[in-house]
């Protein structure tokens, strides 16, 4: 069965840092292109990073330089390092997975508030 499931979401104050983790199961990992997205309320879903399972990676430019998407093949895990997060980071973030088949995960709230 193939799962994705988020973590490491929660609340934060403006200009701190979370650590989201995506672990994935059911299907080859190493393989697929792995996607972060999110949507805040009353918004469409936006592309906020990727990353190949070539390793080539590319960032919304809302997010570059303050974002790192990462990946370990041997833990079947996608990380997204939020760094310097804003307000308007507030969102549920997902985790996608790519390749002849695409599947998501059911997203993680990380809510960025004094």
């Amino acid at each position: 069965q193939v799962q994705l499931v988020e973590s490491g979401g929660g609340l934060v104050q403006p200009g701190g840092s979370l650590r989201l983790s995506c672990a994935a199961s059911g299907f080859t990992f190493s393989i697929y292109a792995m996607r972060w997205y999110r949507q805040a309320p009353g918004k469409e879903r936006e592309l906020v990073a990727s990353i190949t399972d070539g390793g080539t990676i590319n960032y919304a430019d809302s997010v570059k330089g303050r974002f790192t998407i990462s990946r370990d093949n041997a833990k079947n895990t996608v990380y997204l390092q939020m760094n310097s997060l804003k307000s308007e980071d507030t969102a549920v973030y997902y985790c996608y997975a790519l390749n002849l088949s695409q599947y998501w995960g059911p997203g993680t709230q990380v809510t960025v508030s004094s």
